[in-house]
């Protein structure tokens, strides 16, 4: 054998370990159902924030696929924070607000879950908050989740918000996803 294939040998015996190692890792951290729930119920609660903010006499018409008897094609007028079009909008930029959360011991049930820290932008000491410039590698995790989450749920999450669904962070982080564990009943004796 030459040198230069023991050389390549030898390199690849090396750095089979390390690649090994890190896709393991990273295969680990991507599924970790903390983080994966916590992106979820962050997800649903920016969600709720963001419908709140549009009222609910804001609307916009909507094409739909049915022929009136005439020939034409109907309109409906559909509320805009259930439109594709605003929900779109923010589910593109909604997993950039996951640095506003922050992990924490739930002081009832000491599991891990993720709190939002950050005033919103409508909020008074926002202004004196955005003086300070927050920002850390730690929430990373938390937004791929998030976009995996959108990615993996979209038409789900369309379908709950045109249902008006309660309990959205429910419906889609318990029922729908099985992302999050159903919260286990304490009866008192």
């Amino acid at each position: 054998m030459q040198a230069g294939a023991w050389g390549m040998a030898v390199f690849c015996l090396l750095l089979l370990p390390l690649l090994f190692a890190l896709f393991s890792n990273t295969v680990k951290g991507q599924r970790d159902p903390e983080v994966f729930c916590g992106a979820c119920k962050a997800l649903a609660d920016e969600l709720a924030y963001d419908i709140k903010k549009i009222g609910p006499k804001r609307t916009v018409n909507s094409r739909t696929y049915r022929i009136n008897p005439d020939g034409t094609r109907g309109k409906k007028k559909i509320p805009f924070a259930k439109s594709e079009t605003f929900l779109t909008d923010v589910l593109e930029k909604i997993c950039d607000r996951m640095n506003d959360y922050q992990l924490q011991d739930d002081p009832v049930t000491q599991k891990k879950i993720f709190k939002r820290y950050a005033p919103r932008k409508d909020e008074p000491i926002y202004a004196e908050y955005k003086k300070y410039f927050f920002y850390s590698d730690a929430y990373k995790p938390l937004k791929y989740a998030c976009e995996t989450i959108i990615e993996q749920y979209e038409d789900e999450i369309f379908s709950l918000i045109a249902q008006e669904a309660d309990f959205l962070a429910d419906k889609l982080c318990i029922e729908k996803s099985g992302l999050c564990e159903k919260p286990e009943m304490h009866s008192e004796l």
